[in-house]
Order: C-alpha cells, then sequence, then structure tokens
C-alpha cells in the first residue's frame, strides 16, 4: 500500500474483498463495531493493524506500513503470514489469548524487519484489543503498534551511565579504603613510635634500677637501695601516667563519675595552676555566675586542665597573660564545629586562653592527633591534647581549639550540665596512712595475673586481712560457695572465661548482699562505672597504690559491719 488511505479507498477494498470464504460473511453482514474498527484504523496518526477471521486477514494505515518497512503495498486484504511472516511471531500466538476475552499488552517486543533493504532490530509495545459483536463474540483484533527503540536507546544510555557512576563510586570507595588505610598505618606508626619511646626510656629506669639493687643486695650494700628504688618506682608511676593519657586519648579509661562544681574545682586548683605558670606569667581567673553542676570525673577534668596550663605556659617563654574561665552555655549543634556529632543542650564551657606563639594552621590541624608535639624529644609525649579530646567525648562533651600564629590559643572544654543531682560537699581529699584489718575479716582475691595477685594478697596479709586467692573464677566459685567468711571480693574485671562482672553475679546469688571491688587495667565493659557498678560495688584502676587499695577495702568493708556468712 503507498501513499495515504482514505475511508474511501477502505471501504472500496472492502467491496472489492471475497469474504464468502470469510467466517463473518459479506461485508453487508460485518457488525458495526468492525466497520467503527476500520474507521479508527484508516484515520489514526498511530501505527494500528486490523485482523479478522480465521486466516488472521489484515487492514493497517501507513503509519503501520512506515513501521513494517512499506515493503508490501498490496498486502491489504492478505493474511498476515503470508505478506509480513516476520510479524507472524507477534500475531498469531496472540490471537487465541485475545479470543479468551481482554486486552494484552506486551513491551518492548523485539522483531527484525527489513528496511532500507536491510534488517533493522525494531522493539515494539503492542497492545491487542479484541473487537466484539452484538453477541459479545469476538470479531477481530485491533492492534496498536509503537516503536521504542528511541527510549530503549534513553534507557539504555541511562543504564550504561549508571553502571560508570557505580564503577566510578566503587573506585572511589577503593582509593578511599586505601587512603584511609594509609592513614590509619601512619597515625599507628606515629602512636606506636611514640609509646616505643616513651616506654623505653621508662622500662630503662625500671629495669637499671632494679638490676643495680639486685647487684647491691648481692654484696652486701645497701647504701643506694633506696635511691634506686625511688628512681624504679618514679619511672613506674610515669608509664602509669602514659597508659592512662593512651585509655583517655582511646576513650576507654574507667571513668569515676561524679557530680561537682566547675567553679569550686577550678578554685582549689588556683594555686597549682600558679605555681606551675612561671613568674613571668599573669594569671587571669574568671569564674561565672551560677555556674552548673557537671557529672564527670574529677581528677580527669583536673588533669586535663593541668595540661592546658603547661601548654599555655611553654607556648609564652616571653611572658604573657593566661586565662582561665568558666561559663554557662547552650549549644544548638551548629555553634561549634567539631568531629563528633554536637547534642543540641545545655553545657559548662571551662577555657584556659593565651596570647602567646598560637599555633599555625598545618600545626593546627594535627593538634590533636596522639603523640604529636611540637616540643623537643624528651618534653612532652604529644599525648596531652588527644587524652583531653578522648576525655571530653567520654564525658559526653566537646572540645574546640582557636588559635593563630602569634595571637595566642584558646582552648575551651564543654561537659554537659548536670541536672537534679545534689553534689558533694567537698573535693576528694588526700589519701592518709592505709588502715589495716579488724580481727577474722577476710577477702577473696580472683586476678588471673601471677604477679598482681601475689602483691594483692601480700598486702593483705601485711595489713591482717585473711586472705583466699584465685587464678579465675572457676577456682574462685568453690570459695564463695563454702561456708567460710567472706567480707569482700576482689576481682580482676578481665578474668578468661567467665569475667569478672559474672564471677560478681552468680557469687551474690549465693551471697546476697556482698560487697565487691573489681581492679581493671583496660576493660570493654569497664570503660564507664556507671554501666558496670551496681549498689556494693567500686572500681580500683590498674595500677594502683598500696594506700589505695587499703583505703578501698576498708571503706567498702565498714560500710556494713555485718558478718557474711
Amino acid at each position: 500500500m503507498k501513499g495515504t488511505s482514505s475511508g474511501s479507498e477502505a471501504a472500496a477494498l472492502i467491496a472489492r474483498l471475497d469474504w464468502e470464504k470469510s467466517p463473518l460473511g459479506q461485508t453487508n453482514d460485518w457488525p458495526q463495531s468492525l466497520r467503527t474498527a476500520v474507521d479508527i484504523v484508516v484515520n489514526s496518526p498511530m501505527p494500528m493493524l486490523l485482523l479478522w477471521g480465521s486466516q488472521l486477514t489484515q487492514l493497517y494505515n501507513d503509519g503501520f506500513a512506515l513501521l513494517a518497512g512499506n515493503k508490501h503495498p498490496g498486502a491489504m486484504g492478505q493474511p498476515t503470514h503470508q505478506t509480513w511472516p516476520e510479524l507472524e511471531g507477534f500475531t498469531a500466538p496472540i490471537y487465541a489469548a485475545v479470543l479468551a476475552g481482554q486486552v494484552r499488552t506486551f513491551s518492548e517486543q523485539r522483531f527484525v524487519l527489513q528496511r532500507n533493504n536491510r534488517d533493522t532490530e525494531i522493539w515494539l509495545d503492542l497492545t491487542y484489543s479484541p473487537i466484539r459483536d452484538e453477541c459479545a463474540s469476538v470479531a477481530g483484533i485491533l492492534v496498536t503498534a509503537i516503536e521504542t527503540n528511541e527510549r530503549r536507546q534513553r534507557t539504555q544510555a541511562l543504564a550504561e551511565a549508571n553502571q560508570r557512576l557505580q564503577n566510578e563510586m566503587v573506585e572511589r570507595e577503593r582509593a578511599e579504603d586505601a587512603l584511609r588505610h594509609a592513614q590509619k598505618m601512619e597515625a599507628v606508626g606515629q602512636l606506636t613510635g611514640g609509646i616505643a619511646h616513651d616506654f623505653n626510656n621508662m622500662l630503662t629506669g625500671i629495669i637499671g634500677s632494679l638490676d643495680l639493687m639486685q647487684r647491691h643486695i648481692t654484696d652486701g650494700r645497701s647504701d643506694d637501695i633506696g635511691r634506686f628504688a625511688d628512681a624504679a618506682v618514679a619511672s613506674a608511676h610515669r608509664a602509669a601516667a602514659l597508659t592512662h593519657r593512651l585509655l583517655a586519648f582511646s576513650r576507654r579509661q574507667s571513668l569515676d563519675r561524679r557530680p561537682l562544681d566547675p567553679n569550686q574545682l577550678v578554685a582549689s586548683l588556683e594555686d597549682l595552676f600558679r605555681r606551675t605558670k612561671g613568674a613571668h606569667i599573669t594569671l587571669k581567673v574568671q569564674l561565672g555566675n551560677d555556674i552548673w553542676p557537671v557529672n564527670t570525673d574529677a581528677s580527669q577534668l583536673e588533669n586535663a586542665l593541668l595540661n592546658l596550663v603547661i601548654n599555655a605556659r611553654d607556648a609564652m617563654p616571653e611572658g604573657g597573660e593566661l586565662l582561665i574561665e568558666t561559663a554557662n552555655s547552650y549549644l544548638d549543634g551548629t555553634d561549634i564545629t567539631t568531629p563528633e556529632p554536637v547534642k543540641a543542650g545545655d553545657y559548662v564551657m571551662l577555657g584556659v586562653c593565651d596570647n602567646g606563639t598560637g599555633m599555625a594552621p598545618k600545626i593546627l590541624a594535627k593538634a590533636f592527633d596522639p603523640f604529636f608535639t611540637t616540643k623537643p624529644i624528651g618534653q612532652g609525649t604529644g599525648l596531652g591534647l588527644s587524652m583531653i579530646y578522648g576525655f571530653a567525648q567520654q564525658s559526653g562533651g566537646h572540645v574546640t581549639l582557636h588559635s593563630e600564629p602569634g595571637q595566642g590559643t584558646c582552648v575551651r572544654l564543654y561537659l554537659p550540665r548536670l541536672h537534679g543531682t545534689a553534689l558533694e560537699s567537698s573535693l576528694p581529699t588526700s589519701l592518709s596512712e592505709a588502715p589495716v584489718a579488724l580481727a577474722g575479716e577476710a577477702v577473696v582475691v580472683v586476678e588471673d595475673d601471677p604477679a598482681v595477685r601475689m602483691l594483692v594478697v601480700n598486702v593483705l596479709d601485711e595489713l591482717g586481712y585473711t586472705a583466699h586467692q584465685a587464678a579465675d573464677a572457676r577456682t574462685a566459685l568453690p570459695l564463695l560457695e563454702s561456708d567460710l567468711r567472706v567480707d569482700l571480693l576482689v576481682t580482676d574485671v578481665g578474668l578468661p572465661g567467665m569475667n569478672g562482672r559474672q564471677l560478681a553475679e552468680i557469687a551474690r546469688q549465693h551471697r546476697p548482699g556482698l560487697r565487691i571491688l573489681f581492679m581493671t587495667g583496660y576493660a570493654q565493659k569497664a570503660a564507664e562505672r556507671q554501666g558496670l557498678l551496681e549498689d556494693g560495688m567500686d572500681m580500683v584502676a590498674k595500677p594502683f597504690s598500696i594506700d589505695l587499695l587499703a583505703t578501698k577495702i576498708r571503706s567498702m568493708i565498714s560500710v556494713d559491719d555485718s558478718v557474711q556468712a
């Protein structure tokens, strides 16, 4: 069929057709629905095809002719399989389905048609609609075809673009992982290098002093033993302080949180700050009015403030002004910029500011990195600011650092406000002479490290306690389940197998109200005391002094004078 079909041409064509062989009979017998379908096909701009009879005789318009390649101008009134055998795949199989009753739509059907003397891949959206007569029988099938090659190409191009984007994202993630790994290894290298340097110095002091003590004892000389012992103890205390700083940096220290008044704490430290700063620096303390209480570890906060004062002193070798201030502050999450998200709420700000040398931007960016320091080797561990940062985060607070070269530095520590809790009347006082045991008092010691267990048991023996010892929870349980008198259980948290907290729960099933003192060097669950301790429980962090251990034991047993069986 060439040119444009019209209604009259279609009617003339229908009149010329031999209907005697058609199930529908002569054209005069056609139902009105089929005649209407002929008009729709002829006048529609969309590619349409009308099929009827058992041979699927066809009537189509110009749109369909162009779509199918326009190569069969005389195909009107002929069975489709004779003129377009390549289209038989979407006519004959569908016919039976449409006869069953409803419109069927098939998206993106693939065909290969000959266009411009060459085979062309074509994708069609096809809709098959039954044409029914007055008796509701199917008199014909109306096929609407929409070419989707362009849409499919766009979809394919979009899919390819998405795939490229995904590939780029995968490569970017790999690059970021590699960068993070390199940064992590750099940080680990800096961390281990700093630890090795400082611990080697401390271990040299400890091992060397002990070696000389052994030599003097063997030779019967006792003159310098005390001096060597002091040197070993001093090095050991430095090692303990370094360990605490590491735990503070990693936010894994055991915080002894208690309600406190920030103004009272700063005021109690003012004399220490004045002695620390040096005569060439002017100290100004500016305490806010009606400062809110906070819930934090007083000793850790003291250490943080003292570290900041020392840093400020070192930044002002020619003298200057040191400002220590407190203030109530509300943070809405956008007031300060920190690597960690800021929870909106009330905070207490404790600031330490100086007008010293300040920091360049490159140094400022690394200020909180562990073991990063601008001080000469041996004059600073580089853990001060990282420890303060870790302490602030573990306390639920934040720390900010502002500095400009030649203008000075200001470090502000923000701790969450404590609501509705009475403050302790005074700050902790210094420890007095270690108290001794009362007659018959007994303690069970559970510690997997033989050296630590030996030391604790020796301390208890010297103080007059009856000490029962066990290397793990399994060995300790028979002691706790027996009829022995036990006034206190002293146990390490990180025991092999059943840990110290689990042992405590089982022990209290047999001895309700048993008082328990936990020892910890580091334990994930011990990092937050409030999540580990119940009534009648306390914790002491390793390494601890004899006085501290003795005072803890005495205070816990003295709370309840009743003997536990």
